[in-house]
C-alpha cells in the first residue's frame, strides 16, 4: 500500500482503519465474510485495465488472451461446483443478476411467486420499492406461523391460486434448508419457471452441508461473497436450453465491460471452494450456528422457527423488551457487528425491527469453533440484557479485542 499511502493518505488512513475495524471486532453478519489473501490479490490485478465486452473467443475489443483464460476457468470451476450445465460469471451483484435472469426467461408483467420480505425473502425478489416489484406482478408465500418455516402445502395453494409464470425460492433470513426438488414439483404443476436464489448458502452447497438446487431448478443466482467467501459478484446457472437467453441478458442486455479483475477473483474463490478443506470449512460454519443459537435459546432468545439448520438465525427480540435497531447499536458498541432485521409478523418498520440477524461465516473463517460460539453468546445476552449499559459494554468489548487476538485476522499484512 505505499503507492497508496503517498498519493492518497485520505484514502490510505479508510482502508487502514476498516482493517483495523475488521481485525478487532466479531464480525456476525451473515452476509459477510473475510476473503482469503489470494482472493484479495486477484481483486486487485491488472485485470481492472481491460474492456472485454462479450464473452470468450467472442469479444468486441482486442487482446483478451489472458482474459478470457480467466473467465474460462471461473465458468468451468463454478458448473462443477454446481453441477450446472451452464454458467455466466460477469453479474456485478447479486441483484443484478436477479434481473438479468428475471429478464432472460420472463416478460415485464409476468407474475412472480416469492416469498414475503418481512418473513425471510429479499428486496429483488418483489419488493415495492425494488425494480422487481415494479416491472413484475408479484405474489407472495408465506412462513408457517406456527413454526416459523416453509409450508409446502400452503405454497403448492397459493401457486395454484396464483398462476405465476415463476416461483423463487431462496432468501436472506432464512435459517432451515431448502427443499427444492418440492419447490420444483409445484412449479411444474403450474407450469412455472423454478428459480433458485441461493446468494446466502452457496458456501454450504459447495462444501456438502446443503443440498443442490440442480437439477432441480431451471435457474440459480449466487453472490460470490458469503458463504463462498468470494470477491463482491455474482453468477447465473442454469440449464442449457436457457444459456442464450441468460448469457444476451446479461451482455448486452443489462451490462457493458464485465469486470475482469472481479472475475479472476471469482475463479480464485471457486479454486478455493473445490478444495477438500473447504469441506470443513463448510461444516464449521453450521456447527457454530447450531452452537451459538443453542447457546442463546439456553439465554432466554427466541429464535424464529427454534435454531438454525445452516449459517444463520434470526433472533426474535421482543420478549427481551427491545428493538433490533437498539441490539445493533448495543452490540456494536461492546465491538459485535450484526444487523437488525424483520421477523415474521413484525410490528415495527424495516429501519427499527424487532430482530437480528446473526450468521458465522466470518467467525468460522478466523477459525473459531463452538467454545468461542458459547463464549459470544454470553457476550450478546448480557449486553441485550444490561440495555446497552455503558460498563457493561466496555467491559465486553475488552473481552472481544482478546477473543480477537487469539484468532488474528490477516497476519501476513503488515499494517
Amino acid at each position: 500500500m505505499g503507492f497508496l499511502e503517498k498519493r492518497d493518505p485520505e484514502i490510505f488512513n479508510a482502508i487502514r482503519g476498516e482493517i483495523g475495524r475488521q481485525r478487532g471486532t466479531l464480525e456476525l453478519i451473515a452476509s459477510e465474510n473475510f476473503t482469503s489473501l489470494a482472493v484479495l490479490e486477484a481483486q486487485g490485478c491488472v485485470m481492472t485495465n481491460k474492456y472485454s465486452e462479450g464473452y470468450p473467443g467472442k469479444r468486441y475489443y482486442g487482446g483478451n488472451e489472458f482474459i478470457d483464460v480467466a473467465e474460462n476457468l471461473a465458468r468451468d470451476r463454478v458448473k462443477k461446483i454446481f453441477n450446472a450445465e451452464h454458467a455466466n460469471v460477469q453479474p456485478h451483484s447479486g441483484s443484478s443478476a436477479n434481473m438479468e435472469a428475471y429478464f432472460a426467461v420472463l416478460k415485464l408483467g409476468d407474475k412472480i411467486l416469492s416469498l414475503f420480505l418481512p418473513e425471510g425473502g429479499h428486496l429483488s425478489h418483489g419488493s415495492p420499492v425494488n425494480f422487481s416489484g415494479q416491472f413484475y406482478k408479484i405474489a407472495h408465500y408465506h412462513l408457517d406461523p406456527e413454526t416459523g418455516m416453509l409450508d409446502f402445502d400452503a405454497i403448492r395453494k397459493a401457486a395454484l391460486a396464483e398462476k405465476p409464470q415463476m416461483i423463487l425460492c431462496g432468501y436472506s433470513a432464512y435459517p432451515r434448508t431448502v427443499d427444492f426438488k418440492a419447490f420444483k414439483e409445484i412449479a411444474d404443476e403450474v407450469g412455472a419457471v423454478m428459480m433458485a436464489d441461493v446468494a446466502h448458502i452457496a458456501g454450504l452447497i459447495a462444501g456438502g452441508e446443503h443440498p443442490h438446487p440442480f437439477p432441480y431448478a431451471d435457474i440459480v443466482t449466487t453472490t460470490t461473497h458469503k458463504t463462498l467467501r468470494g470477491p463482491r459478484g455474482a453468477v447465473i446457472m442454469c440449464r442449457e436450453k436457457y444459456a442464450q437467453a441468460v448469457d444476451k441478458a446479461v451482455f448486452p442486455g443489462m451490462q457493458g465491460g464485465p469486470l475482469d479483475h472481479a472475475i479472476a477473483a471469482k475463479a480464485v474463490c471457486f479454486g478455493e471452494a473445490m478444495k477438500p478443506e473447504f469441506r470443513g470449512y463448510a461444516r464449521q460454519i453450521v456447527l457454530n450456528a447450531k452452537a451459538l443459537a443453542d447457546e442463546l435459546m439456553g439465554r432466554g432468545f427466541k429464535l424464529v422457527s427454534g435454531g438454525t439448520d445452516n449459517h444463520l438465525m434470526l433472533v426474535d427480540l421482543r420478549s427481551k423488551g427491545c428493538t433490533g435497531k437498539e441490539a445493533q447499536v448495543w452490540l456494536e458498541a461492546a465491538g459485535v457487528t450484526a444487523n437488525k432485521n424483520m421477523v415474521p409478523n413484525d410490528d415495527k418498520s424495516p429501519f427499527v425491527t424487532s430482530g437480528i440477524r446473526l450468521g458465522t461465516p466470518a467467525l468460522t473463517t478466523r477459525g473459531m469453533k463452538e467454545g468461542e460460539m458459547r463464549e459470544i453468546g454470553g457476550m450478546i445476552d448480557r449486553i441485550v440484557a444490561s440495555k446497552g449499559d455503558a460498563a457493561v459494554a466496555a467491559k465486553v468489548k475488552g473481552e472481544v479485542s482478546a477473543l480477537c487476538a487469539r484468532f488474528p485476522l490477516y497476519p501476513e499484512l503488515e499494517w
